[in-house]
This record gives C-alpha cells, structure tokens and sequence, in this order.
C-alpha cells in the first residue's frame, strides 16, 4: 500500500495551510492552525497529504473549476494520512464537527472503517451529478455502505506486472509470454528466467501481505464478507494465493528484502527482473533513467482453479469524501466537474504527477494514449484503465487493517513451514478476539 504512504516522507509535523489561489480565508483557524469548514461561499477547505501528488493535482482542479467559477477558492491544508485519521477520531469523539475541512482525502482501505464508525463525519453524494457508473466498481465499492456513495475516487492503485523486456529476451520470452496467465504458468516460466539469466522475477517485503492481498482480490475474494464477517480461515483463494506464495519464495523467483527501500532498490538497480503492485509503481521506476525503453507492462497472473478468478487487481488508492460540515452542494459540484467529469483535467494531471484517473471516460483522451518512451513506445496508461474497469471488488469493513496484521503474520509462519490452515485459523481468531 505504498502508493498512498508516500505522505508519510514527505510529511512535516506540522500542519502547512496552502492557499492554492495566494488568498487568504477570513476563517477562524482551529487549534491546528486549519481554517475550518465552509471557509466562504466560494471556498473550500481540503485535507490531504502529498505535495507532489493529491495537492498538485487539487491546484490543477483549482484551475479548471474557475474556469467556470472566477471566484473560487481552495485552501489546502497539507495533513499526512495518519494525522488525518487521528484528526477524525478525536473529532467525532469529541462531536467538534464544526472544524472538519469541506473535503477530505481518505485511504480507499479505510474508508468503510471510518463510515461504519464514524457515520457523523461524512455527507453522501445521493443528490449529487456524480456518476458513479463511470468508475470501476471495484474502486467505487470502498467508499459505498448500505447502497449509498460517500466518496469520489481518485488515485487509481489497479494493479500492473512491469516486466524487463531486455532480461526476458535473455531468457527467450516475451511480455506477451507472461499476459493473461496463470499464476503455474508465471512461476514455471520465472524458474526459466531465473535459471537462465540469474535474475528472480519479483521482490517484496518480507512479513507485508501486500502481494497475497493482490492474489485474493484478483479472484473476487477478500477477508471479509459482506456483513463484515471475517473469512480467513477455509478460504480457498487465500490458501491458495499462500501456496504460491511460498512457491515464489521457496523456488527463488521472488526475492525477500527487508524494507521499503530495498524493494525500490532491487527494480532501479536491476536485482529483479520485474514487478507486480499497484501502478503508481511506474513512478520509481522511471527514476532509473538507464533502463529507459527496458520495461513492459502487463496484467497479472490469475490463481489456478479458484472460481471467479482473473487477471486483475488493485493495491493502494484514495478517495475524496465531503464533510458534515461542508458547503455541500459546492464541494459535491466542485468534485463532479473535476475528479469525476473532467478530461482536460486527468490530461493536465498525468505527465506531471503521474496520477492515473480512476474515472474510466479519461482513458479515451489521446494523452493516455501517448506512447511512452520508458516502456519501449506502449501507451501504458490507456492499457491499465483498461485493466481498472475489470478490477473485483474487495470487502474491507471496520477491522480490514487488523485483519491484513494478522494475515501478514500467519504468511510469515505458512513461508517458515507452518501448516497454511492452522495459521490462518489463529489468524481468524485473532480478528474475531479484536472485534470483540
């Protein structure tokens, strides 16, 4: 889920209001130094992190929205994902809702965890023009309980395998070689490469679940069901997606390393002949200047004899939600007309931030069909939004982060020799004793 951590490094400790129209707010600022919801009839207030990513892009919304509206403003106060959390909970504990922004940016895993909790916070978008039929249904599920939108996607995690074109010619393949497969097939045909270039396929953190989580979203299966009920133990698709991942560990395709910039480390200085994540994952790879025209993209490999199983997933990604506290009709308007309604500015947006539209009418723009020079000419970017409206939804619920802990954990024991249903059984006890 890396995607959407980025806020954490580039995070200061603290708040830093920014007036994306150089204006000031006649606001009365909160205890943080924010100024608070309904800041103006023409103004909203945003909650979000990352300067080079969300709040870039919120300065080109900014743009195209007063392009129609002369006077609007937006007054950005740049807030790390684990403030905003920390933020939501002391204020709906403490019913301040007064000084919630008008927008807010949330982590699309726990959107649902902070609705079913904190039901208070949030406005719906059930009079809103949004058309959540022009999102995929697997991203749009995160922020809809109960048959009602809360949130309009934005940054796009669908995932991708990026694949070293030059290494795989070694070994005598292709990408074409590792589209549309099955996961026995990418292993047999990884051993292959491995054997013959010296080169594994893949890397990851040890003891994170992202690449299993993957696997079981890419097969329509999650770690809940739809009352919230975790599904952990006798989970077929789990237990298998454990089996390959022991297989890939086991057999030397997938190399382990202990952090996050290890794994940065092991595609930009050639250690892995590839990748699977989310496609924000481009971005680290492009900083490798020297691999230009070297990598390929392609979708997943599918887990053999899993019903509902496919060649698409998602890690990672975010969604705007509207505040109880805001200028409702102009926040819902404002989102409507930019991140769901605009291509002027996806295309604005994509060379610069690298920011893939969740909004599926942007993958028609001829910015996304732009080849791209890094990725050997492929237009890469109209390819995964593509691969975005095939993603299967994922049940999260109020304790998907404590079940990913403890999934995480049981994956470590299972790659140790543990006994796969055994460990997720505890696995499964574990989140039933936290719900408890």
């Amino acid at each position: 889920m890396k995607r959407i951590s980025k806020g954490f490094a580039l995070a200061a400790t603290g708040a830093v209001v920014l007036s994306l129209a150089a204006c000031s707010s006649n606001e009365t600022p909160d205890a943080s130094g924010a100024p608070t919801g309904g800041a103006g009839d023409n103004t909203l207030t945003v909650w979000a992190w990352d300067p080079a990513f969300n709040i870039a892009a919120l300065a080109e919304a900014e743009k195209i929205y007063q392009q129609d509206h002369p006077d609007f403003k937006l007054e950005v106060v740049e807030t790390p994902w684990d403030d905003v959390q920390t933020k939501l909970t002391t204020l709906a504990q403490s019913q301040s809702y007064g000084e919630l922004p008008d927008i807010f940016l949330m982590q699309n895993n726990a959107f649902q965890k902070n609705v079913l909790n904190y039901p208070d916070l949030f406005s719906t978008f059930e009079s809103s023009d949004v058309d959540f039929s022009e999102f995929p249904e697997g991203v749009t599920a995160y922020s809809t309980i109960d048959g009602a939108n809360y949130g309009v996607p934005f940054d796009n995690g669908t995932a991708i395998s990026a694949l070293r074109t030059d290494v795989l010619e070694a070994a005598g393949y292709t990408v074409d070689d590792f589209t549309d497969i099955t996961w026995d097939q990418y292993i047999t045909q990884a051993k292959d490469v491995l054997a013959k270039t010296g080169q594994p396929m893949l890397s990851g953190q040890a003891g994170s679940s992202d690449t299993l989580m993957m696997m079981l979203q890419s097969a329509g299966a999650s770690l809940f069901d739809a009352e919230g009920n975790p599904t952990i133990a006798g989970n077929d698709a789990l237990l298998k997606a454990a089996d390959v991942y022991t297989e890939l560990v086991k057999s030397g395709v997938f190399l382990e390393v202990n952090s996050w910039d290890e794994y940065i480390g092991s595609l930009v200085n050639a250690n892995v002949a590839g990748t699977i994540n989310g496609v924000w994952i481009v971005g680290s790879l492009q900083t490798a200047a020297d691999q230009s025209g070297k990598w390929g993209v392609t979708n997943l490999p599918k887990l053999d004899g899993v019903s509902g199983a496919t060649n698409y997933s998602a890690n990672g990604g975010s969604t705007w939600a509207v505040s109880s506290n805001a200028n409702v009709t102009l926040a819902e308007d404002f989102l409507n007309s930019t991140f769901a309604g605009s291509t002027e500015f996806y295309d604005a947006i994509l060379p610069t931030t690298g920011a893939l539209a969740n909004w599926l009418p942007a993958g028609d723009s001829p910015a996304y069909a732009e080849p791209q020079p890094f990725f050997g000419g492929d237009a890469i970017f109209a390819k995964v939004v593509g691969y975005a409206s095939q993603v299967p939804a994922n049940n999260t619920g109020v304790y998907y982060y404590e079940a990913r802990d403890a999934v995480s954990a049981a994956l470590t024991q299972i790659v140790n020799g543990a006994d796969p249903a055994a460990a997720f059984q505890e696995a499964q006890d574990t989140v039933e004793f936290a719900m408890s």
